[in-house]
């Protein structure tokens, strides 16, 4: 990130002037479990995040849509990043405006980033509160960990209102720390031994043979919430369940730093299965320590993909938070990060969520709440599902966990329209009420992955029975690393934004699954019940799971 030093200017920003909200609709109360310890000293350095206007996201959302639509002459022709910062890099005139209301309050140790649409300055919590009126910060504590953040909604001055998305480092908190589900057995007639990497290879059709071989082929997974995995844990891992394929049994490359603390069973998770799935293919781990206290993880890692022109094409996250936590302006901002993304030629893989359709209560009527990333129409998200059998390898239902739904803040893309008006339509009789969900958002999940059940190693320890789409995610997200490196290797461009082709091939290369609903409210209209599996596409577990030598065979041919 390179560093700017904003040099003295005449004072252009009167603190008389008048000042409109960027998030007037962000959620400014903490959850219960964080406890506030009192206002921040008036000379505690904080650090806020800018994310200055961007130029041309028509068309931006446009160049994505044609690279990505395998029936476009402009299929697979992705842009470098030094293409995709001429192209959305903030006007001449945003960034002086910016700059100068900075320098107005005497910011000047700030970073950017190579698109230049997002700045990182480092003040005190007496400054910001001046530059944001209405803030007001504290800290607050959870589980030993401490956060900033201000009370209440913040305000930029009018004149650099038309200039900025947001600022970092203010309101959102990491969600509570799952570190993925333990369930316990499903049935004591027998001793169920589990998902493992065979099992997967099993279940999905993978061979001994299918394993990564191209040298320009990589794939990631992100971590946030302070979660790490273990070196040591990845190795042992391997030597327990990896002796039929090929495989690597270190990480390549660590984004970010470790934490020195315990292993995380999410972050042991996604590294311990991406490179199961994803066998012998270099492998990444961006990680965020929280090592300050106003800083966003998502964020960050968002800012980290601006600003690095080498990256790995898959990228696994198991984050998300609702979407009513949210503001408009934030999602809608991290939804052209995404789109950055994509015509990149990344792939990027959500984790659909745990909660099924999930529930939101408003008095006396209740409302399904979608989660957010898992709602963006610009990345692929994985649901979950279990074996019908819990104790063979048969076929799979819906796993009642599995996250899915309606976005009640994106309509829906034209890529699904076809394929969730078909389900609407076959299932009208047995949908939830209306007032539920919203028909005309983003619907998800794309597809799915076993969630059940899975064996994990974490601090030397083999732990039975983790499930969540924590785990569904970077299975899936492996087997797209393979594709990619099979295509690679032919001269074809990798897959890039799935979603497009995935909704095009209408089910080929997967397996459907019918059977199974997923949570929702518990209340007298659902009575606990969301959605429900059903033929072809459904929002529980998209177009179905991995028949990996079909969907290698389908997304080949391009």
């Amino acid at each position: 990130m390179n560093t700017i030093l904003l040099s003295f200017v005449p004072l252009l920003f009167s603190s008389l002037v008048s000042s409109g909200f960027l998030e007037y609709d962000q959620n400014v109360i903490l959850p219960q479990d964080w406890t506030q310890a009192g206002r921040v000293d008036p000379s505690e350095q904080l650090e806020l995040t800018f994310a200055l206007k961007q130029q041309n996201v028509d068309l931006l959302e446009e160049t994505l849509r044609r690279v990505s639509d395998p029936d476009s002459p402009q299929y697979g022709k992705h842009l470098s990043l030094q293409e995709v910062s001429s192209l959305v890099r903030p006007s001449a005139l945003t960034q002086k405006v910016v700059h100068r209301w900075l320098q107005t309050h005497g910011i000047s140790n700030c970073r950017t980033v190579h698109t230049q649409d997002f700045l990182q300055c480092s003040t005190t919590a007496e400054v910001a509160e001046a530059l944001l009126p209405g803030s007001r910060f504290h800290r607050y504590v959870r589980n030993g960990h401490s956060i900033v953040r201000s009370s209440s909604p913040y305000s930029v001055h009018n004149e650099v209102h038309q200039h900025l998305d947001f600022v970092g480092g203010l309101h959102r908190v990491p969600p509570r720390e799952k570190d993925a589900n333990r369930k316990g057995p499903r049935s004591k007639a027998g001793a169920h031994l589990g998902v493992t990497p065979a099992v997967l290879r099993t279940r999905y059709n993978l061979t001994a043979t299918d394993v990564g071989s191209a040298e320009n082929n990589s794939q990631a997974v992100a971590q946030f919430l302070e979660q790490y995995y273990h070196p040591a844990d990845l190795a042992e891992f391997m030597q327990m369940f990896g002796g039929t394929f090929q495989h690597r049994s270190e990480v390549d490359r660590v984004v970010g730093t470790q934490g020195g603390g315990k292993a995380g069973l999410e972050a042991s998770l996604d590294v311990e299965y991406i490179m199961s799935t994803g066998a012998n293919i270099s492998t990444w781990v961006f990680t965020n320590p929280g090592r300050h206290e106003t800083q966003e993880p998502f964020l960050q890692w968002m800012v980290l993909l601006s600003n690095m022109s080498d990256l790995p094409w898959v990228h696994t996250i198991s984050y998300g938070d609702d979407e009513d936590s949210l503001s408009a302006a934030y999602m809608t901002r991290i939804n052209t990060e995404f789109m950055k993304a994509g015509v990149r030629g990344l792939s990027l893989l959500f984790a659909s969520g745990d909660s099924g359709a999930g529930c939101r209560h408003l008095g006396k009527e209740n409302t399904f709440r979608p989660s957010f990333p898992a709602s963006s129409p610009y990345v692929t998200t994985v649901g979950g599902t279990s074996f019908k059998n819990p104790f063979k390898v048969t076929y799979e239902v819906t796993d009642y966990i599995s996250g899915g739904g309606f976005s009640n803040v994106f309509k829906m893309p034209e890529y699904q329209v076809s394929a969730v008006e078909g389900y609407l339509k076959s299932v009208k009789a047995t949908l939830p009420p209306q007032s539920y969900f919203n028909t005309s958002g983003r619907a998800y999940p794309d597809m799915a992955a076993l969630s059940d059940n899975y064996w994990v190693v974490s601090n030397r320890v083999p732990i039975p029975w983790v499930s969540g789409t924590s785990a569904s995610t970077p299975v899936v997200g492996g087997m797209l690393s393979l594709i990619n490196g099979q295509r690679l290797s032919r001269g074809l461009p990798a897959l890039g934004f799935l979603n497009p082709r995935l909704y095009k091939l209408k089910g080929p290369g997967l397996f459907d699954v019918t059977e199974g609903c997923h949570l929702g409210c518990l209340d007298e209209k659902v009575q606990g019940q969301g959605f429900c599996a059903a033929p072809s596409w459904d929002p529980v577990t998209g177009w179905g799971t991995p028949n990996y030598p079909a969907l290698l065979a389908a997304l080949l041919s391009q």
